[in-house]
């Protein structure tokens, strides 16, 4: 599933060709993706421009006076901007037709993707209940410290939580965990403030690069433009069973922690 860095991506990829066009049409050939495109969406799309193209945790909204249509790209979607007459491919499931003559196309083969209204100024109930973003200013050891309090699950699994932040799945958990020093079974009840201080830094610094390196290809994630991320290429854990630790030569561990693998360095991180 594309995480934070590849959903920043595909933000920075599109928003230059969105922002200020005004929405002429949208059309939907598949309307049964992972819930059923309301009609909702093209009433509050229509003859407005976009104003903007902004990220909330792994969700993309493309903002207009009247509210934000809300896209997912699931475990495989993507978004492409396109003149309007580049032929269809199988699974091209929605386009968003702009006044100069392009396309905003969704494609998604799994169809475990959205695309919902939230009418302004109402925050939609998949957004209601999250976290803050990693990047925030509020985002730091203190606060992780403090929401950790007597909990006994494996720290990755809270910082994977989206009620506590948003936008660390599995890939990035198990970088910054490694970065940190931390051990992903360890209780997060017992992680020390200044080793989640640590934590949280490592969290703004990874998911930062990897923004900037483009996300990490990982089976179906391709940025906009049709290239692949390239963050893949410098994981220090992540899918690296058995191969030596970058940093000491001990050989990179594997846990099954609830229904994911979790990789970590059993020297480096405790």
């Amino acid at each position: 599933m594309p995480e934070l860095p590849e959903v920043e991506t595909t933000r920075r990829g599109i928003e230059p060709h969105l922002a200020g066009r005004i929405v002429r049409r949208l059309l939907v050939r598949e309307p049964r993706l992972r819930w059923p495109v309301p009609d909702a969406v093209a009433d509050g799309l229509i003859d407005l421009p976009v104003e903007r193209v902004r990220r909330r945790a792994k969700y993309l909204l493309l903002d207009n006076p009247r509210g934000s249509a809300i896209v997912h790209l699931g475990m495989s979607g993507s978004l492409r901007v396109l003149d309007v007459d580049v032929p269809l491919k199988a699974h091209d499931h929605w386009d968003l037709l702009l006044d100069d003559g392009r396309l905003l196309r969704y494609n998604d083969p799994r169809r475990f993707g959205c695309l919902l209204w939230q009418p302004a100024p109402e925050v939609h109930p998949l957004l209601a209940q999250l976290g803050p973003e990693p990047f925030d200013s509020g985002f730091d050891g203190g606060y992780l410290y403090a929401r950790a309090h007597g909990r006994s699950g494996p720290v990755k699994h809270f910082l994977m939580d989206q009620a506590i932040v948003v936008g660390v799945g599995n890939i990035y958990a198990a970088e910054a965990l490694f970065r940190a020093g931390i051990d992903p079974r360890r209780a997060a009840g017992r992680v020390s403030r200044a080793r989640f201080e640590a934590l949280a830094q490592a969290v703004k610094a990874i998911l930062g690069h990897a923004i900037e390196r483009g996300g990490t290809t990982l089976r179906d994630f391709l940025r906009p433009d049709g290239e692949p991320g390239y963050f893949e290429q410098e994981l220090q854990v992540y899918g690296r069973a058995g191969e030596p630790c970058r940093v000491c030569g001990t050989p990179v561990a594997s846990v099954r922690l609830g229904q994911r693998s979790s990789f970590y360095c059993r020297k480096c991180q405790r």
